[in-house]
């Protein structure tokens, strides 16, 4: 549905919208496989689709998606990255689930997984996983939609992944991780026309 609402937005300046979900959302609710050593080849997939048949590509990714996508894009050419709520430091995320469940870092390497009480599983092979694959942005124009009322992904470690990666960096007063009210959705709407070229 948000491909659909970006579509209505770009195509009318000659661009074409392709919009996935990932594994265990969307259309695709009932798959499982949302880790990356999943997901990132099937990126790498569409990406060698898009490849043949278009010569300039842009990504808009959200949250976690944002983060796939740096991981299995990472040195290929991408035209411009607009990114809603990204999730820049994974090893950060993973830190502060920890400390919300109560896991210290020995107990997590010991029992290889623990699930919790807010629906995460921690998983020690996914954690092992983000400290050997650090993410970087795709593009020289990247742009990042941040609310500053966002519980997942805290305002300083977006603006230190910005400022270390050049991105040109939104912060929207009262938005929250994911943009979802009106008025949320329509100043998203208003940023992806502004960061258009």
């Amino acid at each position: 549905e948000e491909g659909a609402a970006f579509g209505e937005i770009v195509c009318p300046k000659g661009a074409q919208v392709l919009a996935i979900d990932l594994p265990e959302h969307g259309a695709r609710k009932e798959e499982s496989g949302f880790v990356p050593w999943q997901v990132v080849p099937e990126l790498r997939g569409v990406m060698a689709y898009l490849r043949g048949r278009w010569g300039r590509i842009s990504l808009r990714s959200n949250s976690i998606g944002a983060w796939f996508a740096m991981l299995a894009l990472a040195g290929q050419p991408v035209d411009s990255c607009l990114f809603v709520s990204p999730v820049v430091d994974m090893e950060n995320l993973i830190q502060n689930m920890m400390t919300w469940a109560g896991v210290t870092e020995e107990r997590l390497e010991r029992e290889r997984e623990i699930p919790t009480d807010f629906g995460q599983t921690l998983s020690w092979e996914y954690l092992s996983y983000v400290r050997r694959h650090p993410v970087h942005a795709l593009s020289a124009r990247t742009h990042i939609l941040y609310g500053d009322r966002d519980d997942l992904v805290p305002q300083p470690v977006v603006e230190r992944f910005a400022q270390r990666e050049g991105a040109a960096l939104t912060v929207y007063p009262g938005g929250e991780h994911w943009f979802h009210t009106p008025e949320q959705v329509d100043v998203m709407g208003q940023w992806e026309e502004q960061c258009l070229p």
